[in-house]
């Protein structure tokens, strides 16, 4: 996928160039990260291990002065290992609330697909309310509040596969991918002498975070460009290859996307090139194909990028007007 050349909003590029300084040939990847996280939203990052996917967490969240929690999914691991525990206090006569690493700002689930579905629904459940419950008691959770979840590709056995109703409460799916060889020898000498994210500094706060959010939510959408994402999420509905389409939760998905890429890219307006450019991370993962498109080897990046090529890009008016 190739990406648009836009001037960075400020702010938002030095938070990329922290990144940058650690992660090598990783820019889409941080990019996308930055992109869920100022739209108040959660990727699934689907790799191989030792590619950098812990180290991409870290360095935003340090990048931003946020609390890192990490959660290392396993098949013992119990939703209150997530969430945090009631326990008594016998010299205060009263339970006390020990809260579970998912209290945290920038939160990694290592692995999830590894735990039960049980313990994934805890984790899913902070997700989409914005709180937990504990004891019957719901607990609102920190804001800001961005999930990175990996899982690995390869080893399938003693794992538990998402359901597709779980994977759509992410709102991008990535992939990293190896470095080039020219990436690889510059990272080991970037390293040779200390690693590279103990240097980084934070440059932004995270009540700036707050308040980037929510000038996000603010960026103009046209209704052409409403237009636009609909024909696009009713092709994954229509499309012979697909057993079941998008849902109206991707829709509203990649238009939040979409509004966090205009403003990083210093736009306070959405060009239907940024909805093309998100699509297939947004919706492709939010799909079912067929059992005889799976078959022939169809993917569903395919079909969306099918799909984006088969329908009309509107015409974009003058903003002003």
């Amino acid at each position: 996928m190739t990406q648009q050349t836009y001037l960075y909003q400020p702010r938002i590029a030095d938070v990329l160039q922290n990144i940058n300084k650690v992660m090598i040939g990783k820019e889409e990847a941080a990019l996308l990260s930055v992109v869920a996280l100022l739209a108040k939203g959660h990727v699934l990052l689907e790799d191989v291990p030792g590619v950098g996917k812990t180290m991409l967490v870290k360095t935003l969240a340090k990048s931003l002065s946020c609390e890192f929690k990490r959660i290392q999914f396993t098949p013992d691991l119990l939703p209150s290992d997530v969430t945090g525990v009631s326990i008594y206090n016998p010299k205060e006569l009263e339970f006390e609330f020990r809260p579970g690493p998912i209290l945290g700002n920038v939160v990694l689930a290592d692995e999830i697909n590894r735990t039960s579905p049980k313990t994934q629904s805890a984790l899913l459940e902070g997700m989409e309310e914005s709180s937990i419950t504990v004891d019957g008691d719901s607990v609102p959770l920190k804001d800001p509040f961005f999930v990175m979840a990996t899982q690995n590709p390869i080893e399938y056995e003693g794992t538990y596969p998402l359901p597709e109703a779980q994977l759509d409460r992410f709102l991008l799916k990535l992939k990293m991918g190896y470095p080039s060889p020219k990436q690889e020898m510059e990272m080991l000498a970037r390293t040779s002498g200390g690693h590279p994210i103990n240097a980084i500094q934070s440059v932004m706060t995270r009540d700036e975070l707050i308040d980037i959010q929510k000038e996000v939510e603010e960026v103009y959408v046209d209704t052409t460009v409403h237009r636009y994402i609909v024909d696009i999420v009713t092709g994954t509905r229509d499309h012979k290859a697909v057993y079941l389409g998008v849902s109206p939760r991707g829709s509203i998905g990649l238009m939040k996307a979409a509004k966090s890429y205009a403003y990083i890219h210093d736009r306070d307006y959405v060009v239907p090139d940024d909805v093309k450019y998100l699509a297939p991370f947004v919706l492709s993962h939010r799909m079912i194909l067929t059992s005889e498109a799976k078959f022939e080897g169809s993917t569903e990046e395919e079909i969306i990028q099918e799909l984006l090529n088969s329908t009309n890009i509107p015409v974009q008016r003058n903003i002003s007007e």
